[in-house]
Formats: structure tokens, C-alpha cells, sequence
């Protein structure tokens, strides 16, 4: 078994994690490798992994690996699509940071969890992605231009708000004036598009949602769609030039591009453990709002 390990950032509960996932897959005779930049971040930091020297790396993936394991929050997860891309090498996350609609592992359940992996006790979790093309050559989207939470169009350098022209299948469907437009897909139906009003959607859902960002117009609300739709998007407003995100990938064009947006022709596969689900996250996740409102 070839199993790839990515993390971004080193905090308190860090160490333990890598430590405990490094010495169970070496008793386990997995072939590890690590992200270069990860490895050199744990390099600089204390630790008791034996041999850490010897660990092999990597740039790149191939499907030669038999999944990835993230260290971090849901934010590493969605840089680990990154270099997972259309591979169809499973994700697995372990739950170091503040969320876990998508990172799901806590530290004290590592063993089990790569042990359960091992034994085939996981089911896979296919994740539809969003993918853009623009009228006007970007590079920083081209390299990337995919996104498995959101593809969000926003103002740049100024209070004032924009004007979204919104396209469904060449139809009109309104003109948005707000700071924003959220397209997400039902993994990120629980991250920016919830925050700024959005509904939940369960994962296997064959749905996009439109989500605007605080609308000038009341009767603006978030809307459903089938995942098969494609989205046209047009900006304009005061400045020249507004944003496009991708996940956490940020991109500027100019006011008046043609922005296309529909779903990829591959999907991201996320495991998830027999002893948990979409729905068992959700309500530990709204229960752990309301215990931090009530502190």
C-alpha cells in the first residue's frame, strides 16, 4: 500500500498527529510519502519520529498511490485536490484545525482509522466539482480551474457593490447587486454559500447553489439549481476589475470577462469511515455551535 501525506501548517495538536500517523503506517510496512513543502515544515520543527530523514517526498501524484491523508483542517483538504486533481486517489482528513465538515478524523482515532482503511471497512464519498473557463486568457485560473467548495465572484478595492448579470443555459435569470456571488456545490453547501444564507446540501445531491453575498435586492435569495446547469456570469461596477476565488485560490479580471461555470468531468473522492456519516457530522457540528454559544 502507497498512501501520500499533506498538511500546511504546524499548531498544537500537529506533532501528535503526524507523529502518531508516521509510526503506525511504518508498523503497518505502508510506503509513506510526504508533500516536500510539509516535510520541510515538520523538519523545522521538534519531534520523535525515528529515521524522519529517510521518509520519501513528493511534488507530484500518480495513480500509483492508494490514497491521501490531509493534516489539517477542511482548508488543507481542498489544497490537497490540488495535487490529487482527476487522479481518483481517495482523501481521508485528519481533524487538526477548527472545522470537520470534510476532516473528520480526531487525533485519538488515527490508528483506527488507517487501520480501518486497511481492512476495507470505508465506503467512498464522490464529490462533484465545479470548473471555469473565462472569455479572457487568466493564468492563474487556467493552471487551476477547478474548485470543490465554491467558485465565488466578489468586488475588489471598494465599499461599493457590483452588478452580477446571471446567466442559466444562455437564459437570464437576474442581475445581482451585492458584494458577491457564490456558485457551490454541495460539499460547499456547509462553508461560505451557509454563512452568507445558503441551505445544506447532503453531498450525493445533483444540485448547485447560487448564493448571493449581501444583496441590495430584498427579494434576492439563494437559489437551487441541477448540477448540470451551465452559469454565465458577467461583473461590472465602479472599479475596473473584481475577484474570482476558487476554494481559496484568488484570481482578478476584468469587469465585463465572461465567466462560464459548470460541473468538471471528474469528481473528488473523499473516504469515509463505516462508524460515521454526512449527517452525524452535521449534527455534531450544529451541537458544537450551540455549546460555544453558551460558554
Amino acid at each position: 500500500m502507497k498512501v501520500a501525506i499533506f498538511g500546511r501548517y504546524y499548531n498544537t495538536t500537529t506533532p501528535k498527529s503526524v507523529e502518531t500517523l508516521f509510526k503506525y503506517l511504518e508498523n503497518q510496512d505502508i510506503e509513506a510519502y510526504i508533500e516536500t513543502e510539509f516535510h520541510k515544515l515538520i523538519d523545522q520543527e521538534s519531534h520523535n519520529i525515528k529515521d524522519y530523514h529517510n521518509y520519501k517526498t513528493f511534488t507530484e501524484l500518480d495513480s500509483s498511490f492508494d490514497f491521501l491523508v490531509s493534516i489539517g483542517g477542511d482548508g488543507t483538504i481542498l489544497r490537497a485536490t490540488m495535487f490529487v486533481k482527476d487522479l481518483g486517489i481517495p482523501i481521508i482528513g485528519i481533524n487538526t484545525g477548527r472545522l470537520g465538515f470534510l476532516a473528520t478524523i480526531q487525533v485519538n482515532a488515527i490508528e483506527k482509522a488507517v487501520q480501518d482503511i486497511i481492512d476495507g471497512k470505508y465506503r467512498i464519498s464522490e464529490r462533484s466539482i465545479l470548473t471555469v473557463e473565462t472569455s479572457s486568457k487568466n493564468k492563474d485560473i487556467e493552471s487551476m480551474n477547478f474548485a470543490l467548495n465554491e467558485i465565488t465572484v466578489s468586488r475588489k478595492n471598494t465599499t461599493a457593490m457590483i452588478t452580477i448579470d446571471t446567466y442559466l443555459n444562455d437564459e437570464f435569470l437576474n442581475s445581482y447587486w451585492s458584494d458577491g456571488l457564490i456558485v457551490s456545490t454541495p460539499t460547499g453547501s456547509t462553508g461560505y454559500s451557509l454563512s452568507c444564507g445558503g441551505p445544506v446540501i447532503t453531498p450525493g445531491a445533483n444540485s448547485f447553489v447560487l448564493t448571493p453575498i449581501a444583496p441590495h435586492n430584498l427579494s434576492a435569495r439563494p437559489l437551487v439549481i441541477p448540477d448540470n446547469t451551465e452559469i454565465q456570469l458577467s461583473v461590472n461596477g465602479r472599479e475596473k476589475q473584481h475577484l474570482i476565488s476558487l476554494d481559496s485560490r484568488i484570481a482578478t479580471l476584468d469587469n465585463g470577462t465572461i465567466i462560464k461555470i459548470k460541473k468538471a468531468n471528474f469528481k473528488i473522492k473523499m473516504i469515509d469511515l463505516l462508524n460515521e456519516s454526512f449527517l452525524d457530522t452535521l449534527r455534531k457540528k450544529l451541537l458544537w455551535g450551540e455549546d460555544k454559544r453558551n460558554k
